[in-house]
Formats: structure tokens, C-alpha cells, sequence
């Protein structure tokens, strides 16, 4: 009796240090590599100063490519981009290419954007893969053929009066779109008002390419106020002359919208 109770207490002694040690790999799992991206997290990664604020930025800072512009090229960027422990931005790409132009723009508001609140999964800090939808809309108040630059008015309409046409060669600046907008820059005057109450954005100026390459009849189509409205239209009026748009050979007077960019 008493050997076959040993017997039974030597085994139940034996076994307990095998069920305690499955026990603990079922408390603590092992831990996933420092370097895992995580879709899915208990909390997920925020910008610093909250998501409103994120979209405010993304519309306020967005430049919408001249080019782009002109070809009336328009719709929605999707970007993915890791989240880092430490906040930052990495590794951004277009999951979907729109347009090349589009595509650059959407890519340098997401790395020029403001840091993160990195995500939190099982107690730490992790990494995430964020996606970020970024949209391009052409500026309301203005017909798609002004906006896109292929409304022409032609020459010699029936009537003494006008009709658009579509252009051999679109109008554009001398010296390039890159050249037109660093005089834009270099020869802007930020009012006071404007910069008292720390107010920034684009203002869309809707204008005509006259057949000599001169900018005329100038005038705000998304206005900001505090005194950018009236600094966009003497910059586009004070503004070098561009090249003229041809239709058959012809010069041919172009209308044209172009955003003005305020940054303090």
C-alpha cells in the first residue's frame, strides 16, 4: 500500500514541472521581431494633433500640379506608409498610380506632413501601415475648358465673335512652369493682415494668355481674404509673359487657372 502510494506521489512530482513550463509558453508567448509591420493593432497610429487637424493640412499645403492642370487630370491618390515607433514616416508609395504629377504631389504632402502618434499593440509600441486617401479636385467656378487649358479662343469666328477650339500647342510660361512659379515665389509680398492672423492656402486665379504672351483680365476664383486675394492678382498681372498657345499655326488666346500658394 504505502509503495504503490510513493509510486504515485514520485510520478505526480515528476510531471508537475512539465505542465507548470506549458503553462508559462501559454502566458508568454513569444515576443514578435522588433521590425513587424502590423495592418491590425489594439490602438491604432494617429497624426499628432488629431485627424481634423491632418485633413486641414492635406488641403491647405496641396499644390495641384500645373500639368496636371492642364490636362485636366483629376481624382483620388491612395498612399500607404509605415507609421515608425518613433512617429515618423516611411517608406510612402502610391498603392495605385493616378497620375505621375498627382501621384509626386500625394507622395510629398505624405512625407512633408506633420509626425505621428505611433500605434500600440500588446503593451508597446509597434509599427503600422497607414493608408491615406489624398484627393485632387479641379477648383469649382471655373468650365472645365478654362481649367484644363484646352478651351482656345480662335480667330476669325463667324460674326466678329469667339468659339473654343482645342490648340495644336498649349500655352506656357517662358522658360518653363518650374522657372514662372520660383518668380511667383521670389517676388511675393505675404500681407500683414495675412501674416498676423497666421493665414495661409491657395488662392485659384482664373486669366487670359493673350496672342503676345501677356496675362490679362485677372481674377479670384477661390478667394482667402486678409489682403492674399489682391497679392495673387498683382503677382499674376506683374508676371513675365508666356509663350502663346497656336491653333493652326496661329497664335490663339488661352484661358487659364492657376493656383497662387501662401506659406508662412
Amino acid at each position: 500500500m504505502h509503495s504503490t502510494l510513493r509510486r504515485l506521489v514520485l510520478v505526480a512530482a515528476l510531471a508537475l514541472p512539465a505542465a507548470g513550463q506549458a503553462q508559462q509558453k501559454l502566458k508568454y508567448p513569444k515576443a514578435p521581431p522588433a521590425d513587424q509591420i502590423y495592418d491590425a493593432v489594439a490602438q491604432p497610429a494617429v497624426p499628432v494633433g488629431g485627424l481634423d487637424a491632418y485633413a486641414q493640412y492635406l488641403a491647405d499645403k496641396q499644390q495641384y500640379p500645373t500639368a496636371a492642370l492642364q490636362r485636366g487630370a483629376a481624382g483620388t491618390v491612395t498612399v500607404t506608409f509605415v507609421v515608425e515607433k518613433s512617429g515618423a514616416v516611411s517608406s510612402a508609395e502610391v498603392a495605385a498610380p493616378l497620375d505621375p504629377e498627382l501621384d509626386a504631389e500625394a507622395l510629398r504632402l505624405i512625407k512633408a506632413g506633420p509626425r505621428w502618434t505611433p500605434a500600440m499593440h500588446k503593451g508597446g509600441k509597434v509599427r503600422q501601415r497607414v493608408t491615406v486617401p489624398i484627393t485632387f479636385q479641379i477648383p469649382a467656378g471655373a468650365d472645365d475648358a478654362a481649367v484644363t487649358g484646352t478651351a482656345f479662343v480662335a480667330p476669325g469666328a463667324a460674326g466678329g465673335g469667339t468659339t473654343t477650339v482645342k490648340a495644336d500647342q498649349p500655352a506656357r510660361p517662358v522658360g518653363g512652369t518650374e522657372a514662372f512659379f520660383e518668380w511667383i515665389q521670389q517676388n511675393q509680398k505675404y500681407p500683414a493682415l495675412a501674416r498676423q492672423r497666421k493665414i495661409e492656402g491657395r488662392v485659384m486665379v482664373e486669366f487670359i494668355i493673350q496672342k503676345d504672351g501677356s496675362l490679362t483680365d485677372a481674377k479670384v476664383l477661390k478667394p482667402l481674404g486678409s489682403g492674399l486675394d489682391q497679392e495673387a492678382l498683382r503677382l499674376i498681372k506683374a508676371a513675365p509673359k508666356w509663350t502663346a498657345a497656336t491653333y493652326k499655326g496661329e497664335p490663339v488666346r488661352q484661358k487659364m487657372v492657376l493656383p497662387v500658394l501662401f506659406q508662412l
